[in-house]
């Protein structure tokens, strides 16, 4: 055995484990040149590459490539052949479960306290909040239920074709207290839809589509990520909204289980969920940090379009993933076939 190699190795690879200032191995610093993050597109993967992929790559020497759409289909297909297209992705609550039920996710240590959820490490809190042209309406809209009244407020509609998102805003539409809404009383939510459902011009699937709609005019009221709502703010647009029953949902970093650069995408993901990147993500998505030390890196003046932000704890509601009331992939197929009926 050759010692005196073997200790230089040893050295080479504790020398740029301290650089990295990562608790990554060094074998995945020298064999993973690259790995690929699905992405969601548009200005999500600016402020991604701006706060998380280059500052990543910088301190570790490992490219990042992406893929876009986000696809839960895909998750399960590269589990299934064993042909990955990406290594690390993120998935909301509902999907978590789905995913980590049917094994397509790799076992992940929690990086900080209670930030982890079933193989899926906390990033961000987005919400859906209640939008509106403020040239037809005013700021007269309050709540969900002025949403579902299209007497009093007639007009187009549109909400995200996301079940999960949906049916918590149909059932506080139908009057359910905050405190009461899980587990989701399922028949209840899909009577309230039933009443706005010819009113929907659009159910949207991409975040930049619904703020175009809303920033063009081409619905009156939408259900949309706040992030969204303030790019059409700040794009000019007459528009208004409220925090009032804005229903919150958490983002999760996963790693495709079986990947052959699973070390390396759970370095990533670490350093996603780290303070200073997270916190540059979250002010540059206007969503709010789930690492709770994040927030010393955010001026509390930034914080004021943040759906975390403690101002709004009374208002806003969570959801409750694991006291959903319904196999997520039960609702999926449900509602799938509402929509088309």
């Amino acid at each position: 055995m050759n010692l005196k190699a073997n200790r230089r190795q040893f050295l080479i690879g504790s020398a740029a484990a301290m650089a990295g200032g990562l608790a990554m191995p060094a074998i995945a610093r020298a064999e993973t040149k690259s790995i690929s993050v699905n992405s969601w597109g548009g200005s999500w993967l600016d402020s991604a590459r701006a706060n998380l992929f280059d500052p990543f790559t910088a301190e570790t020497g490992i490219k990042i490539e992406t893929v876009s759409p986000v696809s839960f289909a895909k998750l399960a297909a590269q589990v299934k052949t064993g042909v990955y297209e990406f290594d690390v992705t993120t998935l909301g609550a509902a999907e978590l479960l789905r995913a980590n039920q049917s094994g397509l996710l790799e076992d992940l240590e929690e990086p900080y306290p209670g930030g982890l959820l079933q193989n899926g490490v906390g990033s961000h809190a987005f919400g859906t909040l209640m939008g509106w042209r403020s040239d037809k309406y005013g700021t007269e809209p309050k709540s969900w239920a002025d949403f579902w009244d299209v007497e009093r407020f007639p007009g187009t509609r549109s909400l995200q074709r996301y079940p999960a998102r949906v049916l918590p805003i149909a059932l506080l539409a139908d009057g359910v207290a905050k405190k009461d809404l899980y587990p989701l009383d399922v028949n209840r939510a899909f009577a309230s839809l039933d009443r706005i459902k010819k009113h929907v011009v659009v159910w949207w699937t991409a975040g930049e589509q619904s703020a175009q709609i809303l920033r063009d005019g081409e619905v009156d009221m939408i259900g949309i990520w706040n992030s969204r709502y303030f790019s059409a703010q700040d794009a000019g647009a007459p528009v208004a909204m409220t925090w009032n029953q804005c229903v919150l949902d958490k983002a999760y970093w996963v790693v495709a289980k079986g990947t052959p650069n699973a070390e390396a995408a759970k370095a990533f993901v670490k350093f996603a969920t780290s303070p200073k990147p997270l916190a540059g993500f979250t002010l540059a998505q206007q969503d709010g940090p789930l690492n709770p030390a994040a927030l010393e890196f955010i001026d509390p003046t930034k914080a004021e379009r943040m759906p975390t932000n403690t101002v709004y704890a009374d208002l806003v509601v969570s959801q409750d993933i694991e006291n959903f009331g319904i196999d997520p992939a039960e609702l999926s197929e449900r509602f799938e076939e509402w929509i088309l009926s």
